[in-house]
């Protein structure tokens, strides 16, 4: 039965590391299955989830690990396929606003205090296209157990949006 692997991989940006994960990967038999992969900073930074036969486990591993050679740390992690709460509910938080230190701090404490999962975290920085001003701009995907009620969620989330001068919506996703 082939079993999961959860990878982190880190290194300065160049062409060609993509085509070396690939690669290894396919040479020990097992299967890309999703990831998210970004340049930031200078460098090339990514999750992934790969299947893998359980016999290449070890093998691959040892692979992954020799690509530091080529400036590509791996780190990899045994990960178990575990089914999500199908009672819970997935909404999608958008927020926009002048960038400043602390948004997602203020904004990730509240979810937290109340049980609410952050599954997909995407932000940037952009410039304002009138004032030129840094806007900073989060898009999340959460998880909110069944317990915890979304209208007092997104009362919780407007308040602190109020207080941080930032445009924040909060929808089924």
């Amino acid at each position: 039965m082939p079993g999961s692997l959860v990878l982190t991989v880190i290194g300065p940006d160049r062409p060609g590391l993509v085509d070396a994960l690939s690669t290894t990967i396919a040479a020990h038999g097992a299967n890309w299955l999703e990831s998210r992969m970004a340049r930031l900073a200078g460098h090339f930074a990514g999750l992934l989830r790969v299947s893998v036969p359980e016999a290449n486990t070890t093998a691959l591993g040892v692979a992954l690990q020799a690509l530091e050679r080529e400036g590509l740390r791996v780190l990899v992690e045994a990960s178990e396929l575990s089914e999500p709460d199908t009672r819970s509910a997935i909404l999608a938080l958008e927020l926009v606003g002048l960038d400043r230190p602390g948004i997602i701090r203020d904004v990730s404490r509240a979810l937290a205090e109340r049980g609410v999962n952050v599954e997909e975290l995407d932000t940037c920085c952009e410039s304002a296209p009138m004032s030129g001003e840094t806007l900073f701009r989060a898009q999340a995907r959460l998880r909110v157990p069944a317990r915890i009620r979304i209208e007092e969620l997104r009362a919780t989330l407007e308040k602190i949006a109020s207080e941080l001068m930032v445009d924040l919506s909060l929808e089924d996703a």
